[in-house]
């Protein structure tokens, strides 16, 4: 009976993640479009970390059928690749910086309001899961993190627009970096406790 259930569980999360992945793969190319027509940082950054979530994801449904550990192995590679990407956000941030932009508003606000539906859905179907693994719990923390940096861009998208500057676009270009660092920084945490609590459990007499 436990391994029916737990074979229904499986395939109910690997539904759930193949859905979550096509929606944030979709989001991606939708950020880098937007993010290359309207010259904003906050807009790549959002594309680089949904693809970074994507690449997640799939590692998180690679990880389903495997062992603890294994999966404990992917949710590291998880939380490192976040780091890689908000580091990629940052220096994409600092070129603009230097070199100037001229963010458009509106087409940010757009797209923010887009996407924060999208995330809700990811957060929603993800929600629904019973008992999540160290990578669904993974995979949650990606699609909170972007519902917040999302009500970033749509500020940041209307102080672009009011004051005409791109100094917002860049600063949540910046806080998207942080947001990601973070939620790599708890995703390695994660892995870690549940590495410790595995030993704990394999010791003689548990």
């Amino acid at each position: 009976m436990s391994n029916k259930f737990s074979s229904t569980s499986n395939e109910r999360e690997r539904r759930t993640l193949w859905i979550v992945l096509g929606l944030n793969l979709a989001i991606a190319v939708g950020f880098f479009a937007t993010g290359a027509v309207g010259d904003s940082s906050a807009l790549i950054a959002n594309g680089l970390d949904n693809t970074s979530d994507s690449l997640v994801y799939a590692i998180s449904l690679l990880a389903l059928s495997r062992s603890a550990k294994w999966k404990r192995g992917a949710a590291n590679a998880s939380g490192a690749l976040l780091l890689l990407f908000a580091a990629g956000i940052l220096y994409d941030a600092w070129r603009r910086y230097v070199g100037g932009s001229d963010p458009l508003g509106p087409l940010m606000v757009a797209m923010a309001l887009t996407a924060a539906v999208v995330n809700g859905i990811c957060i929603w179907l993800l929600g629904r899961l019973r008992e999540p693994d160290v990578n669904i719990r993974a995979a949650n923390t990606f699609s909170l993190n972007d519902f917040v940096a999302n009500l970033g861009i749509l500020i940041a998208g209307g102080l672009v627009a009011w004051l005409g500057t791109n100094w917002p676009d860049l600063v949540v270009g910046v806080a998207v970096a942080g947001i990601a660092a973070w939620g790599g920084v708890e995703i390695l945490r994660d892995a870690h406790g549940e590495h410790h609590k595995a030993v704990h459990d394999d010791r003689p007499g548990k």
